[in-house]
């Protein structure tokens, strides 16, 4: 937390994944309620490693961003990546997707899997986006609120970039 905040406040950009889901959908079908968010297969939001995941995330999000804001209250909090791209500074959210054949030894080796793949990502992580939902209740957003970060309450219904890990071997390499 202190290089990020340090590089925050000297005006360095950074990226920041949160290794759990970090929106969900609200479709309008009530039928639809609590089903997989599109893209991400048979491993579900609302599953049981997804809801645990969820919870554990949103107050370490919170209590993260929260620390980051109070290092760092000039730089920015990004959720788009085109207006993170142009600014060429500030804080940039995403979600990491590290499951399945990717998931590694350890949570920091699932860490190193996440930042690979946003690396492979590069000059263009949109491209790269797993979930694909219009309506949705951002978990990040509200962590952005909460934090101080930002009071736009658009952020409650913004979806973000989610990078999915592709399938590694046991030691988290690529």
């Amino acid at each position: 937390m202190d290089a990020v905040a340090d590089d925050l406040s000297a005006g360095v950009p950074v990226a920041l994944g949160f290794e759990c889901p970090i929106f969900v959908p609200v479709p309008v079908d009530s039928l639809r309620l609590g089903m997989a968010r599109t893209g991400e297969g048979n491993r579900s939001w609302s599953a049981g490693a997804g809801t645990g995941a969820l919870a554990t995330g949103l107050v370490q999000m919170a209590w993260i961003l929260e620390r980051l804001h109070d290092r760092a209250r000039d730089a920015e909090v990004f959720i788009d990546w085109e207006t993170f791209w142009k600014a060429r500074q500030g804080l940039f959210l995403w979600e990491a997707f590290v499951t399945d054949r990717a998931k590694a030894e350890t949570h920091v080796d699932d860490a190193a899997v996440a930042v690979s793949c946003f690396v492979r990502s590069l000059p263009d992580p949109p491209a790269q986006n797993a979930i694909s939902e219009t309506r949705v209740l951002s978990l990040l957003g509200a962590a952005v609120l909460w934090s101080g970060w930002s009071n736009e309450l658009d952020l409650l219904r913004t979806s973000c970039l989610v990078l999915r890990a592709p399938a590694s071997d046991a030691t988290g390499r690529m």
